[in-house]
């Protein structure tokens, strides 16, 4: 059997005291990254979240009320957002399932109009511990979104944030440049691979939809506060070493009617802020580089 290394083993301990001081150009301060989570799931599967409790329980098939739940986002939600997106000019990152350039060719074709950029998000909505191979599933992922984009993706977040031992190594050998797995930092860091280093973007589990509003269940206004309160927290602290902001949304969750005013909200508000640098993954990735 082959070994792995440890999640542990891929990294050193770097307190951020001890870092040599990043610098962004122009004066800029800060970098807020933007994530739409774009997701095919299969109406002949249990569904990968509910908006509803199956009645009488169990995991039905087919599960209507909660693919159409999926499916209200990719046919309305996203479109709500981009329209956000695309008049505060935030430079996005869309981390698709490679499903989604076959099933919502639509959704890529809009989000490449923007110059968005189509980060990978494995082909289905289903965990990389549970696929049947998952360098295929990467491969595939990687080659629908080239053949669609006509670009090699140079980022990849995984269904879930979920990995095997093996995930890093191989997104490293298939020709990803990052990953957005590891929400461990507030700066890129570099983890090792067997052929070499992958560099991990920060991403986020606290600014995201999914927990807030599925997990803990908070009205639609804690986004807008939440992701204030970590901005100007962040935005006192990068006047001594930068940091990154990443906010994280699904169509299906904040593409709603009752929801779409509070994420409005947080660029209006950021938009305001002086030497805030909205970017995407690549742009992250390559500042990053050329400070090293």
């Amino acid at each position: 059997m082959t070994e792995h290394m440890r999640p542990d083993e891929r990294l050193e301990y770097s307190p951020i005291i001890d870092r040599p001081k990043l610098k962004l150009p122009d004066g800029g301060r800060m970098i807020i990254w933007t994530i739409v989570n774009v997701e095919v799931w299969d109406s002949t599967k249990p569904q990968p979240r509910m908006t509803i409790t199956p009645a009488g329980g169990g995991s039905p098939i087919p599960d209507v009320p909660n693919w159409a739940w999926h499916e209200y986002g990719n046919r309305i939600g996203f479109w709500r957002l981009m329209k956000v997106l695309n008049e505060f000019e935030v430079p996005t990152t869309l981390a698709l399932n490679g499903g989604v350039c076959k099933t919502y060719p639509r959704i890529a074709e809009e989000a490449l109009k923007s110059d968005w950029e189509l980060m990978g998000h494995g082909y289905s909505q289903l965990s990389m511990q549970k696929v049947d191979d998952e360098r295929k599933d990467i491969q595939m992922t990687r080659d629908a979104l080239k053949d669609f984009s006509g670009k090699q993706p140079r980022g990849w977040l995984s269904p879930a944030l979920t990995e095997t031992f093996e995930t890093v190594d191989i997104l490293q050998e298939e020709g990803f440049e990052y990953v957005t797995d590891w929400v461990l930092d507030d700066q890129p860091v570099e983890l090792k691979t067997r052929s070499g280093s992958l560099v991990n973007i920060p991403y986020t589990q606290e600014n995201n939809d999914v927990g807030m509003m599925l997990i803990q269940h908070h009205k639609a206004s804690e986004y807008t506060d939440r992701a204030l309160d970590q901005f100007e927290t962040l935005y006192e602290e990068s006047a001594d070493q930068p940091r990154v902001m990443a906010l994280s949304c699904h169509p299906y969750i904040f593409g709603v009617p009752h929801r779409i005013k509070y994420f409005r909200k947080i660029y209006e508000e950021l938009r305001k802020k002086p030497g805030v640098c909205f970017w995407t993954g690549s742009q992250i990735l390559d500042w990053y580089l050329n400070q090293k």
